[in-house]
């Protein structure tokens, strides 16, 4: 989708109205677009609020893609800065549900069964309606079983493309017309959530994660995963099995018997979870928790997850044992094995820049230390110094923010400090156990075996094409696609005053002949070559004084 056609949408036309109600006109205006001029005349709105609210607000008003696509940008605390993650956390994608035709024909499609021969009984109010998708209560007719029906909305998919194409070509143009935003890296952030959106269209992969969830925990978890009927499953729908009970955020808090208990099992939990399993819930805030009726929490609603290698997982437990240990030399050495610098980083300034924030929320008292909160200060510190996290590890802070914060939701009085570094102690002690040892002695043997194979014949390559005079060095550019359009707008205003020169010019040497016919005593061509070359000549002073271009 380029750019004309773009302009062409009606929803990106409403994107911009939008945008110009929220007071964005210069974002509008370094867009460039043709027309936004009779946009303009809808008013703004009158209410007193900051730059991050006003996004927000944006985000609600342009309806469920652009809302979730801000929960996930939430997730990026190295793309996003933390007061705008904090307004984004608040977006809610409760919508109005779809119709129950249209939620038959969506099941049967997905069956190929009518529902009837599918669901023995099917409730058509829904227990939940979001932006993607909304849950129904039934019972399975092959085995009297109750589950809840996970439904995809109709067409979401295809709205939800052309809405992340607009966002994808409008990231790119402010990237390369507005300066003060390239430290965000405005396409780079649409580019990974549009890849994980799209990924989470697909219920075959949220069942899968399921699966994997429950296979980590095992039987007997303090935290109970659903189970997911993968027969019935498919890319638009997703059945798995009811869990009675109540969302943690309309939980009385009071009700629950052992408040320290529950939190303490919730946060451990989080950490197997990221640490022992690299397999993670990516958002475990308290509405994707249930309070079952026995006091057992339920973790729901596994489309984003994320995963942790063996190796991001060592190097994890070793930054948050320097984080907990207050050690800013080993903070700067791991983040710098973990992360990639985009610019030469002063380590130093770096690390005396870590120890005023770790100085700053070291100096509460230890049990209202805030780990997660630390860690979001530290990401958001790595983006000013250009160092850039692995996306995985990115998601993995945010979900510890919000596994923390649940905890502490559930029970304030709980030490987290002490409780995670009791479990961090303890999956440290494990990369050491001579097993561990082993397997990571034998992979670097067989490593060195295969690279002393190779090197002999890649020397000779090498040394035969320098032999021959085949070496060649690439070239790539990025980040050019500005400056290529200024300059074919520059050539383009060359040749058309060229052009204009040139119609003088002739109408000059017409108007001294003078041919018939004659228009007010003058030669009639030379007369409207005048006309035609002053009129064009307007136009093109117009243009630059409207665009601010001089």
């Amino acid at each position: 989708m380029d750019w004309k056609t773009l302009t062409s949408l009606g929803r990106f036309k409403d994107i911009i109205m939008v945008l110009l109600r929220y007071g964005f006109d210069d974002l509008v205006d370094r867009l460039n677009i043709p027309g936004t001029k009779f946009m303009r005349k809808k008013s703004p709105i009158d209410h007193p609020l900051d730059t991050f609210e006003r996004i927000r607000y944006a985000c609600e008003e342009l309806g469920p893609t652009v809302v979730k696509f801000g929960q996930m940008a939430s997730l990026r605390p190295d793309l996003v800065p933390p007061g705008l993650i904090a307004e984004l956390s608040k977006l809610q994608d409760d919508v109005a549900p779809v119709d129950m035709s249209q939620i038959s024909a969506a099941i049967e499609q997905s069956t190929g069964k009518p529902l009837k021969e599918t669901f023995s009984v099917f409730d058509v109010t829904p227990v939940a309606a979001a932006s993607i998708s909304q849950v129904h209560r039934g019972v399975l007719a092959a085995d009297g079983r109750i589950v809840s029906v996970k439904v995809q909305r109709p067409d979401i998919r295809a709205k939800m493309r052309t809405d992340l194409d607009i966002l994808a070509i409008m990231a790119d143009q402010l990237h390369e017309r507005v300066e003060e935003l390239n430290s965000f890296d405005l396409p780079n952030l649409v580019r990974l959530i549009k890849k994980t959106l799209l990924r989470e269209l697909d219920f075959r992969k949220e069942a899968r994660h399921m699966k994997i969830a429950r296979t980590h925990a095992g039987e007997g978890a303090d935290v109970y995963i659903p189970e997911a009927y993968e027969t019935y499953c498919s890319e638009h729908l997703l059945v798995m099995e009811f869990i009675q009970g109540a969302k943690l955020k309309d939980f009385k808090r009071e009700s629950i018997a052992d408040p320290e208990l529950l939190a303490r099992q919730g946060l451990v939990a989080a950490i197997d979870q990221i640490l022992k399993h690299g397999f993670f819930h990516a958002d475990p805030h308290p509405g994707n928790i249930l309070i079952m009726p026995e006091g057992r929490m339920c973790l729901i609603d596994w489309g984003m997850t994320g995963r942790l290698s063996e190796r991001d997982r060592h190097q994890l437990i070793g930054l948050l044992q320097a984080v907990l240990d207050k050690d800013g030399e080993a903070i700067v050495h791991t983040l710098l094995r973990i992360g990639h610098a985009e610019a030469v980083i002063d380590q130093r300034a770096l690390e005396r820049d870590l120890l005023d924030i770790l100085d700053l929320h070291y100096a509460v008292p230890i049990q209202d230390m805030n780990i997660g909160q630390l860690l979001m200060a530290i990401t958001d510190l790595l983006r000013t110094y250009c160092l850039r996290l692995p996306p995985d590890m990115v998601i993995m802070i945010k979900a510890l923010v919000a596994a923390e914060g649940t905890a502490r939701c559930i029970c304030p009085e709980l030490d987290v400090v002490a409780e995670a570094k009791t479990q961090i102690t303890q999956l440290a002690a494990q990369r050491y156990t001579t097993e561990s040892v082993l397997r990571r002695l034998r992979f670097t043997f067989t490593q060195l075996f295969s690279l002393q194979q190779e090197i002999p014949s890649r020397l000779e390559s090498l040394l035969g094409k320098a032999d021959r005079n085949e070496l060649t060095l690439g070239f790539r550019h990025e980040n050019l696609t500005g400056l290529i359009h200024t300059l074919e707008n520059v050539a383009s205003r060359v040749t058309f005053g060229i052009i204009i020169a040139a119609m003088i010019v002739g109408s000059s040497m017409i108007i001294t002949t003078g041919v018939n016919p004659l228009l007010f005593g003058f030669p009639a061509l030379g007369v409207i070559g005048y006309l035609f070359s002053g009129v064009l000549g307007m136009w093109l002073l117009i243009n630059i004084i409207r665009k601010r271009k001089y």
